[in-house]
């Protein structure tokens, strides 16, 4: 198969009969007949008439690309065709939902209602046994989301394991970040302000902010220490030391999440401990394989880790001694990545297996966001860092490990912030793909 120009034909046929059988074992150990997902509707700012960004429920968007149709149902009955309620609505106020059309109409049997009220003529009589998914505010008169927890946490299980069509909207939605990025490093190269960056992204990826599927964090110089920046500050600074960004790009409602890290034309110390980080993540890239077990792996990258900052001058200790006195958590604050799809911090990351039950984080590492074993069809970020963060080396300094510190090399980075590569790599039967590297080859060569 193509993997750049996929036939998204038997791709999703192939997708859609994947979701049936989980659903259908999701369903029976429920003990319920139907599965019922609200596509969801706005929710109103506190004391206002205005309405935050809509964003569909995960779970509906799981079965089909359809991203604005707020209002709209999904049935999914075992045996049976699934049925699309879709809401489009007489409105001349705001834009209202294209007709359904393209390569997954034909697996849904599909009722246009022009009122939300309208749906429930359309959804299952027998509320008793329907699994009806979705937020509170989706309810309609005498019909309400009831989130079973047992269905729901087999279904959260299973996708974690993505289809081919899932990998290829993936790969698409990591093509349009890599094409974003290249855009924001030649604006931060041009000595463009973070706001001045962040609006090249856009224009780049084709994205509004709230196409996008998370807020960018767009980071110039000690700005980068923070680990979630969003200021978007309007003027240069007087220096470009550094630039971190983390940005990501949406498509068919499916995530890519993608960091990146470059020093200033003068910051050849950063840059060798940029490439440094890089080396570090590779290999851990390298080891999204099957059987391996991802919480292991994040500590494995504290060891790699405190190994770039005994190389560099940054600690006199051992790697060792600095992973088991806590000092590489001072460097490296947070979890090692995440599973990403349908959401880019997607759900069951601790999950043992399809009952609900979970794994818990290794002692001493409470931001990690995945425990569970790798296997075929996962995708997950991997996204080591170093950073020079004032709140947690004060902490350090007072401590008796501070004394294995260089405090004056730690003083002279500062100014750079931190560090963080990120790369979306899905794990197969063979070596893992890696889908940000490969995009950003295709982006080069275009």
């Amino acid at each position: 198969m193509d993997t750049q120009h996929p036939d998204l034909y038997p791709l999703f046929a192939a997708h859609i009969d994947v979701l049936k059988a989980r659903s259908d074992a999701a369903l029976a150990r429920g003990g319920f007949d139907h599965l019922v997902m609200a596509a969801g509707v706005p929710r109103y700012q506190f004391l206002d008439d205005r309405d935050y960004p809509f964003f569909v429920n995960p779970h509906f968007k799981h079965w089909l690309p359809v991203t604005r149709a707020p209002g709209s149902w999904l049935v999914y009955t075992p045996g049976r065709k699934p049925k699309l309620v879709y809401l489009q609505p007489a409105d001349y106020w705001h834009v209202v939902p294209e007709a359904p059309a393209g390569y997954w109409v034909e697996h849904f049997d599909i009722v246009v209602i022009r009122e939300p009220q309208d749906a429930l003529a359309e959804l299952p009589t027998d509320i008793s046994r329907c699994a009806i998914i979705g937020e509170d505010n989706a309810a309609l008169d005498g019909f309400s989301p009831n989130n079973p927890q047992g269905v729901i946490d087999a279904l959260h299980y299973q996708r974690m394991f993505k289809t081919d069509y899932e990998l290829a909207m993936m790969r698409v939605a990591s093509k349009i970040g890599a094409r974003a990025h290249r855009a924001a490093e030649a604006a931060f190269r041009a000595g463009e302000s973070e706001y001045g960056i962040h609006m090249a992204y856009l224009d780049a990826a084709r994205q509004t902010e709230n196409e996008l599927p998370y807020s960018n964090i767009i980071a110039l110089n000690e700005h980068g220490a923070i680990l979630h920046y969003h200021d978007l500050r309007h003027a240069p600074p007087s220096h470009l030391n550094s630039f971190l960004i983390d940005a990501g790009a949406s498509f068919h409602g499916y995530a890519s999440d993608i960091t990146r890290t470059y020093a200033g034309a003068e910051a050849g110390e950063f840059q060798a401990l940029i490439d440094a980080v890089d080396a570090v993540q590779l290999g851990l890239c390298e080891k999204v394989r099957a059987g391996q077990d991802y919480a292991a792996l994040h500590v494995h990258a504290h060891h790699a880790l405190a190994g770039v900052l005994k190389d560099h001058g940054f600690i006199r200790m051992s790697a060792q001694s600095a992973v088991e006195s806590g000092v590489s958590a001072t460097f490296f604050p947070h979890g090692l990545g995440h599973p990403i799809g349908l959401q880019v911090h997607d759900v069951a990351g601790f999950a043992r297996d399809d009952s609900g039950a979970t794994i818990p984080r290794p002692e001493g590492h409470p931001y990690l966001r995945m425990t569970r074993t790798i296997e075929p069809g996962a995708v997950v970020t991997i996204e080591p860092g170093l950073y020079f963060i004032d709140m947690l080396l004060e902490k350090l300094r007072k401590k008796p490990e501070g004394r294995d510190i260089a405090w004056d090399r730690i003083d002279a980075f500062r100014k750079y912030g931190g560090i963080r590569i990120e790369d979306d790599v899905a794990c197969t039967g063979d070596a893992p793909e890696n889908l940000t590297r490969d995009a950003f080859a295709l982006d080069r060569k275009a």
